[in-house]
């Protein structure tokens, strides 16, 4: 048997301390399951994306989400800006630039003419026409 020196045992001893520690990650998928298998599965659990993208069952590109979850975020834009009201504007044309600066889009001019909500085809916000008759 070979000869552990004192500071390789103290390194040892530490790294076992530390293995006390760790705590099991609970995992979505399993690969045997105790006769309940609607919860576990060797498949990833596909979460619909904003564009209802699918993936087919046998892509191999899957295999990254194995015993892993899929993380799609629920939180689609579309939605968030649906919840910003249309600006009121009393002209004829407006214009949008998303708010300008490095995060805007080019400018963009508006024709509010007909009656209803008109949308910045860039950035998606909405302005309607006020009429003061």
């Amino acid at each position: 048997m070979a000869y552990i020196g004192g500071r390789n045992l103290l390194i040892i001893h530490k790294q076992i301390e530390l293995l006390k520690f760790i705590q099991p990650v609970p995992t979505v998928y399993s690969r045997f399951s105790s006769g309940d298998t609607s919860r576990h599965s060797l498949q990833p659990l596909e979460k619909e994306t904003h564009t209802g993208q699918k993936w087919d069952k046998n892509d191999y590109r899957l295999v990254r989400f194995v015993e892993r979850p899929k993380q799609v975020n629920t939180n689609f834009a579309i939605k968030l800006i649906d919840e910003v009201p249309p600006a009121p504007r009393t002209e004829r044309v407006v214009w949008c630039d998303g708010g300008g600066g490095p995060t805007g889009h080019p400018k963009v001019y508006i024709n509010l003419d007909k009656p209803g909500n008109h949308v910045c085809g860039y950035c998606g916000l909405r302005f309607v026409k006020e009429d003061f008759h």
